[in-house]
């Protein structure tokens, strides 16, 4: 049984860095140099989509590695407990900082955005990336816990 719940975590956490660090470093890039009104409407789309998932998929995560901390039963346990805490840290993160912006952004159209949606989507971007480096340490020690 704690065979099975190691894979499970490992991959959904796994999965839910992969999408942070693709946001980051590939979808948010890809969007912001489409000609126009196109990353304003890209960005309002995955912040409906993305908005929607990853509140779940954070705390299922958190969930998932927390279990496993209590657990105890592997050798890195103390890394995996470490882990959790930087998940923990990740959820406040979003839940002050990111979550505010992202709850704006995602209505913005060409006719309602504001003037200074660039400087907040940039604002964003910057959080999301310190978010990003928080939860691959967290993927890290889990899966070096686990080895």
């Amino acid at each position: 049984m704690l065979d099975a719940l190691q894979v499970v975590t490992t991959v959904v956490v796994g999965l839910m860095v992969g999408v942070e660090f693709s946001v980051a470093f590939v979808v948010n890039p890809i969007l912001d140099g489409l000609p126009g009104d196109g990353a304003l409407h890209g960005r309002a789309r995955g912040g409906r989509m993305l908005g929607t998932v990853m509140p779940f998929w954070y705390a299922g995560s958190l969930a998932l590695v927390a279990v496993l901390a209590l657990a105890g039963r592997q050798h890195g346990t103390a890394l995996v407990a470490v882990s959790a805490g930087l998940l923990l840290v990740s959820v406040v993160m979003s839940v002050l900082l990111l979550v505010p912006i992202n709850n704006r952004s995602r209505t913005w159209t060409a006719e309602t955005a504001p003037a200074d949606w660039r400087r907040q989507t940039d604002r964003w971007d910057r959080l999301h990336r310190v978010r990003v480096a928080v939860v691959v340490a967290a993927f890290a020690l889990l899966v070096t816990a686990l080895t």
